[in-house]
Protein backbone atom coordinates (compact mmCIF):
# COMPACT_ATOMS: atom_id res chain seq x y z
CA UNK A 1 0.00 0.00 0.00
CA UNK A 2 2.85 2.38 0.80
CA UNK A 3 4.40 1.80 -2.63
CA UNK A 4 1.06 2.58 -4.30
CA UNK A 5 0.80 5.84 -2.32
CA UNK A 6 4.37 6.71 -3.26
CA UNK A 7 3.64 6.00 -6.93
CA UNK A 8 0.55 8.24 -6.82
CA UNK A 9 2.47 11.07 -5.18
CA UNK A 10 5.31 10.70 -7.69
CA UNK A 11 2.83 10.77 -10.58
CA UNK A 12 1.14 13.91 -9.24
CA UNK A 13 4.52 15.60 -8.81
CA UNK A 14 5.45 14.75 -12.39
CA UNK A 15 2.21 16.25 -13.67
CA UNK A 16 2.71 19.38 -11.60
CA UNK A 17 6.17 20.11 -13.02
CA UNK A 18 5.37 19.47 -16.69
CA UNK A 19 5.01 22.87 -18.32
CA UNK A 20 1.69 23.50 -20.00
CA UNK A 21 2.07 24.80 -23.54
CA UNK A 22 0.72 28.33 -23.65
CA UNK A 23 1.27 31.10 -26.09
CA UNK A 24 3.60 33.86 -25.03
CA UNK A 25 2.85 36.08 -28.02
CA UNK A 26 0.19 38.71 -27.53
CA UNK A 27 -1.60 40.72 -30.20
CA UNK A 28 0.08 43.96 -29.15
CA UNK A 29 3.44 42.45 -30.10
CA UNK A 30 2.05 41.25 -33.42
CA UNK A 31 0.51 44.66 -34.16
CA UNK A 32 3.70 46.52 -33.27
CA UNK A 33 5.72 44.32 -35.61
CA UNK A 34 3.39 44.57 -38.61
CA UNK A 35 2.36 48.22 -38.17
CA UNK A 36 5.10 49.40 -40.59
CA UNK A 37 3.45 47.18 -43.24
CA UNK A 38 0.02 48.84 -43.29
CA UNK A 39 0.79 51.44 -45.96
CA UNK A 40 2.35 48.77 -48.17
CA UNK A 41 -0.61 46.43 -47.63
CA UNK A 42 -2.98 49.19 -48.79
CA UNK A 43 -0.95 49.76 -51.95
CA UNK A 44 -0.93 48.01 -55.31
CA UNK A 45 2.29 46.22 -54.44
CA UNK A 46 4.20 47.83 -57.30
CA UNK A 47 7.22 48.19 -55.03
CA UNK A 48 8.62 45.73 -52.48
CA UNK A 49 7.63 45.96 -48.82
CA UNK A 50 9.63 48.53 -46.83
CA UNK A 51 12.65 47.30 -44.90
CA UNK A 52 11.10 48.09 -41.51
CA UNK A 53 8.01 46.09 -42.48
CA UNK A 54 10.10 43.04 -43.40
CA UNK A 55 12.12 43.42 -40.22
CA UNK A 56 8.87 43.29 -38.26
CA UNK A 57 7.79 40.15 -40.16
CA UNK A 58 11.16 38.54 -39.37
CA UNK A 59 10.90 39.56 -35.71
CA UNK A 60 7.42 38.10 -35.45
CA UNK A 61 8.48 34.88 -37.12
CA UNK A 62 11.41 34.60 -34.72
CA UNK A 63 9.12 35.04 -31.73
CA UNK A 64 6.71 32.32 -32.88
CA UNK A 65 8.77 29.24 -32.04
CA UNK A 66 6.08 26.99 -30.58
CA UNK A 67 2.75 25.78 -31.94
CA UNK A 68 0.77 27.86 -29.40
CA UNK A 69 2.80 30.95 -30.34
CA UNK A 70 2.26 30.37 -34.06
CA UNK A 71 -1.47 29.86 -33.46
CA UNK A 72 -1.65 33.03 -31.36
CA UNK A 73 0.24 35.02 -34.01
CA UNK A 74 -2.06 33.60 -36.69
CA UNK A 75 -5.16 34.64 -34.76
CA UNK A 76 -3.76 38.12 -34.16
CA UNK A 77 -2.86 38.55 -37.83
CA UNK A 78 -6.26 37.27 -38.88
CA UNK A 79 -7.98 39.71 -36.54
CA UNK A 80 -5.82 42.60 -37.73
CA UNK A 81 -6.56 41.76 -41.37
CA UNK A 82 -10.28 42.01 -40.58
CA UNK A 83 -9.90 45.38 -38.86
CA UNK A 84 -7.68 47.26 -41.30
CA UNK A 85 -9.70 48.84 -44.07
CA UNK A 86 -8.49 48.98 -47.63
CA UNK A 87 -5.85 46.28 -47.46
CA UNK A 88 -4.93 44.22 -50.49
CA UNK A 89 -5.60 40.61 -49.46
CA UNK A 90 -3.11 39.29 -52.01
CA UNK A 91 -0.36 41.45 -50.56
CA UNK A 92 -1.28 40.26 -47.07
CA UNK A 93 -1.11 36.60 -48.11
CA UNK A 94 2.23 37.11 -49.87
CA UNK A 95 3.84 39.41 -47.31
CA UNK A 96 6.01 36.74 -45.67
CA UNK A 97 7.25 35.49 -49.06
CA UNK A 98 7.86 39.06 -50.27
CA UNK A 99 9.95 39.63 -47.15
CA UNK A 100 11.89 36.37 -47.61
CA UNK A 101 10.25 34.70 -44.60
CA UNK A 102 8.73 31.23 -44.62
CA UNK A 103 5.76 30.70 -42.31
CA UNK A 104 3.73 27.48 -42.06
CA UNK A 105 0.35 29.03 -42.88
CA UNK A 106 -1.34 31.52 -45.18
CA UNK A 107 -2.23 34.90 -43.70
CA UNK A 108 -5.89 35.17 -44.53
CA UNK A 109 -9.18 35.88 -42.80
CA UNK A 110 -10.20 32.34 -43.72
CA UNK A 111 -7.19 30.57 -42.18
CA UNK A 112 -8.10 28.05 -39.45
CA UNK A 113 -5.42 29.01 -36.93
CA UNK A 114 -6.21 26.00 -34.73
CA UNK A 115 -4.65 23.82 -37.47
CA UNK A 116 -1.38 25.76 -37.56
CA UNK A 117 1.47 23.61 -36.23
Amino acid sequence: MASLNFACVLFLCMIAIVPIAQATIICTQVSNNVLPCVTYLRSTGASPPPANCCQGVRNLNGMAKTTPDRQAACNCLKSAANQISGINVNLVANLPKNCGVNIPYKISTSTDCSKVK
